[in-house]
Order: C-alpha cells, then structure tokens, then sequence
C-alpha cells in the first residue's frame, strides 16, 4: 500500500488503499479526519496553536484553524460526506522544565486549538492521544480509518 508522508506543518487528504504517516510529533498535533462510508482520510501535523505564533502565515497546515477548513474542503472534493469524525494525536510537553511558572506548554495550547478548530466545523472529535512527554508518530490507513500511533515510551496505541 503506497505511503505519504506528512511532514511538519502539512497536511494530506486522500482516498482508497493509502497511508497518511507523519513521523516526530513533540508538541505539535496531529489531526485526523476520516470518512468511514467514502474512504476518504486527511492527516495535518499542525506546528502552532494561533497565527500570531508566526511570521509566514500563508501555510494552512502549520494552524489548526486553518488547516481543518482546508482538509474539509478537499475531503469533500474527494467524496467524503457528514459525519467526518476527528482523531487528536500528539501535544507532549516536552520540555515543561524550561517554562517560567504558570506558562501554558505549547503542546497544551496545540491540543486545545485543534479541538477548537474541530468544533468550528462541526467535525466530533471521536478519539485523543494526547498530552504526557512523549513523542509519538500518527498512521492513518485510509481504506478503513484505522490509527496507529506509536511511540517509544508507551508502544501502539490504535484509536
């Protein structure tokens, strides 16, 4: 089955026998949206919780805000009808060590947006791994919806 590959702050839509892997989510999130009745998947490695985080905002994929709408618009293009359902992965803290007190991890703040983008559109988030110090990597087989998020610290988890 033919793989692509994700990478940071992108984001792929697709359908039939493929899978959508990203690899080395810290504090970023992965997000996942998948149509069972059409087999039309989308995966985002989103990098930052709001636009203000950057100078170059003309990526969709590096904002959840923007990357769920744009997903959803090529899913639909693809076949894909309501429900679309939503998987959450990823928003480790990494380095919580390294924060004045009482700041927020940007991996918290990357959970938080890519369930505000989700709700946005009226996409149910439907399964999370999310939070903890781990890394992770996200495999979505698109046929079916089927993840595999794997991680050294805490092995396969499928949601």
């Amino acid at each position: 089955m033919k793989q692509i590959r994700v990478h940071i702050a992108d984001y792929a839509v697709s359908a039939g026998q493929v899978t959508l892997a990203t690899i080395g989510l810290g504090s970023c999130v992965a997000i996942v949206l998948h149509d069972t009745l059409a087999s039309v998947g989308a995966l985002a490695h989103v990098l930052l919780p709001n636009e203000a985080m950057s100078s170059n905002r003309n990526v969709p994929g590096k904002f959840a805000a923007s990357a769920v709408p744009a997903m959803l618009v090529r899913m639909r293009e693809l076949g894909a009808r309501d429900p679309i359902g939503a998987r959450i992965v990823g928003g480790a803290s990494m380095f919580a060590s390294l924060l004045p007190a009482g700041a927020l991890p940007l991996g918290t703040r990357n959970i938080a947006a890519a369930r505000a983008a989700c709700a946005a559109h009226g996409v149910a988030v439907v399964g999370e791994d999310v939070g903890g110090s781990h890394g992770r990597s996200v495999y979505l087989d698109v046929r079916n919806g089927s993840v595999l998020v794997r991680s050294l610290a805490m092995g396969d988890v499928s949601l």
